[in-house]
């Protein structure tokens, strides 16, 4: 987990959790959560962790980083997108509550 923090107060989080990927025999990293306090949106703090996210993500020779977005949630689609996250468009997600 990455926090950022804006002239000293919490401004938002990164939580990862790593994986291997036994398909391509690698690392690989899910970004589980990424949170930015209405206070500090637009100040680039969401792109600030979503980059530190990369960077770990390069450090620990990992092949990529795997997010899932609400459909709706187009202002995070669009900072993913612009920093070069490519949607999937050949799996369905499926869950199994218990």
């Amino acid at each position: 987990m990455f926090i950022a923090r804006v002239e000293g107060k919490m401004a938002g989080f990164v939580n990862l959790y790593p994986v291997f990927s036994s398909v391509n025999l690698t690392r690989q990293w899910i970004l589980n959560d990424l949170f930015v306090a209405p206070e500090a949106r637009k100040l680039g703090v969401g792109r600030a962790l979503m980059e530190r996210a990369r960077n770990l993500a390069e450090a620990t020779q990992a092949n990529g980083l795997a997010l899932e977005t609400a459909i709706d949630n187009q202002a995070a689609q669009k900072l993913y997108e612009g920093l070069g996250w490519k949607r999937d468009e050949e799996f369905y997600r499926y869950f199994l509550p218990v």
